[in-house]
This record gives C-alpha cells, structure tokens and sequence, in this order.
C-alpha cells in the first residue's frame, strides 16, 4: 500500500493563519466534506483533484475495509 497526503485546498480570507484555520473548521463541522484538494505521493509529484461530490458521497457510505485489496 502506498502513502499520500492530502491536502484541503480552500481559499479562505483571514487576518491570521490561527484565524484562517478556525474558520476551515467551523465549515468542516457545518457544511458537506470539502471537494478540492491536492494529494502528493511518496515521490512528492502533487495533483490537483476535484471530487464528484455525488461519487465521493457513495464512495464514503462504503465499508473499505472490507476489501480483500486492504489486506
């Protein structure tokens, strides 16, 4: 299994990063997941995604784990 980070990529208009950030989470316990975001992998190559939101919702309603492939 390979590793990647993601990122949430959401412009937010703030006077500080502190306060930038609060109001990231204040909309993560608000509103819908985010859609946008940049993944790097273990070679560092960064794409940026946009998620169907439709597609994205099924995908999360799906137990994972449960597949042979996460063994």
């Amino acid at each position: 299994m390979h590793k990647f980070t993601v990122t949430v990529t959401q412009e937010i208009e703030a006077d500080t990063a502190e306060e930038a950030a609060l109001l990231m989470y204040q909309e993560l316990t608000k509103g819908p997941a985010p859609i946008y975001y940049s993944v790097t992998d273990e070679a560092k190559v960064t794409t940026d995604l946009v998620l169907d939101r439709e597609k994205a919702d099924e995908f999360a309603g799906i137990d994972h784990t449960a597949d042979p492939g996460n063994w």
